[in-house]
């Protein structure tokens, strides 16, 4: 890793917006057509600004993360910016209330801006300040494919494949098994035989449900199955695990690596994508990117892309996939560019992400 700038936190600003969605988000958790973002400044003295955005699920939690990022900044006014000693400080300042939820969200949001901010004093983009080289990311296309009529899901999966991908994921949790088939049925129709098709239940089955559906999809050649009971019902998954041939992909809800570990050492899954916020930010990644090579098990990202693909390119040795979805698209200068099926991580400094500041104010909420 490249020699860290010597930096000093000033302030730390958030704005919310609400971006609209080019493709409608329908779960079995329901249906998402504007993408909630918190976006946040972290301004040091030496005129570096480092920047990171959050996926809020819903309007009114931006306000709560901001409050804390209140807090986090009265912490940290003028401490050099040093990820390694500020995460652990702010962990004793909530270890009452608990580094989860909006806690953990904010120290999260704080966390990449801090590394941003470095990378971009450092002149360089964060994959090499990492020790890694900018290079093109397998990713899979993960905007829409919601829960909708079967003619509909064809055309989308097919609208999906621009720009090369060669998978995409398509989420099912029906009210019945024959329903979750005819959507994949349908999309398998529409795409060729080569593209993986990943299926997500965002939780929405009880064990023997989610067997009995497994059992079905075995036959599919589904790329993974993921998270088709409640995230934290390990047990379940090890049955699974055991009982099918579909792998199973867990992880976006690993509270932490600590959280990570817990589930691989119950042995519940084949594959683990941690999501950026919840896993504790770059330096909550990098932690879970070692314990994936010790344990051998391949590692894909969910959500926020551009910061995820320099992660994946650098510090993650069993990297699988790059989860892309074009949600910030709209609020940054130069969205991350996808050439065929790939991420290409961006030579610029830092994350590569620079606000437009007229979209958000377009957005603003």
């Amino acid at each position: 890793m490249s020699d860290s700038p010597a930096l000093t936190i000033r302030s730390i600003a958030s704005v919310g917006v609400e971006v609209p969605m080019n493709f409608a988000l329908g779960t079995s958790r329901g249906r998402i057509t504007k993408a909630p973002l918190l976006l946040i400044d972290v301004t040091t003295a030496e005129g570096i600004t480092g920047r990171a955005y959050l996926w809020s699920y819903f309007p009114r939690a931006m306000v709560a993360i901001a409050s804390i990022l209140q807090e986090i900044e009265e912490r940290t006014n003028g401490e050099r910016v040093d990820p390694a000693v500020l995460w652990p400080k702010l962990a004793e300042r909530f270890a009452l209330i608990g580094v989860q939820g909006v806690v953990r969200m904010a120290m999260a949001g704080f966390d990449i801006a801090c590394w941003d901010a470095l990378s971009t004093a450092a002149g360089v983009p964060l994959v090499k300040f990492l020790g890694g080289e900018p290079r093109h990311v397998l990713a899979y296309n993960s905007c829409g494919l919601g829960l909708m009529p079967t003619d509909a899901l064809a055309d989308e999966a097919e609208t999906l494949l621009a720009n090369g991908f060669r998978a995409i994921k398509l989420r099912l949790g029906y009210p019945t098994l024959d329903e979750d088939l005819a959507a994949v049925h349908a999309v398998k129709k529409r795409i060729p035989e080569s593209v993986a098709l990943m299926v997500d239940y965002n939780q929405a089955l009880g064990s023997d449900e989610a067997l009995k559906r497994g059992r079905a999809l075995d036959r599919e050649s589904i790329a993974w199955l993921e998270e088709p009971m409640r995230h934290d019902d390990y047990a379940g998954a090890a049955m699974l695990k055991s009982e099918l041939a579909v792998p199973i992909q867990i992880g976006e809800n690993f509270s932490l690596p600590s959280g990570m570990q817990t589930a691989l050492d119950a042995n519940c899954c084949d594959l683990v994508m941690p999501d950026l916020e919840r896993i504790g930010g770059i330096t909550g990644w990098r932690a879970a990117a070692k314990l994936a090579a010790t344990r051998g098990i391949k590692m894909s990202s969910h959500l926020y892309p551009e910061t995820s693909a320099h992660l994946l390119a650098a510090v993650t040795p069993t990297a699988h996939y790059l989860e892309y979805v074009d949600w910030a698209d709209k609020i940054v200068q130069e969205p991350l560019k996808i050439v065929d099926g790939h991420a290409v991580v961006p030579d610029r400094p830092g994350t590569g992400v620079v606000w437009d500041k007229a979209a958000v104010e377009r957005y603003r909420v």
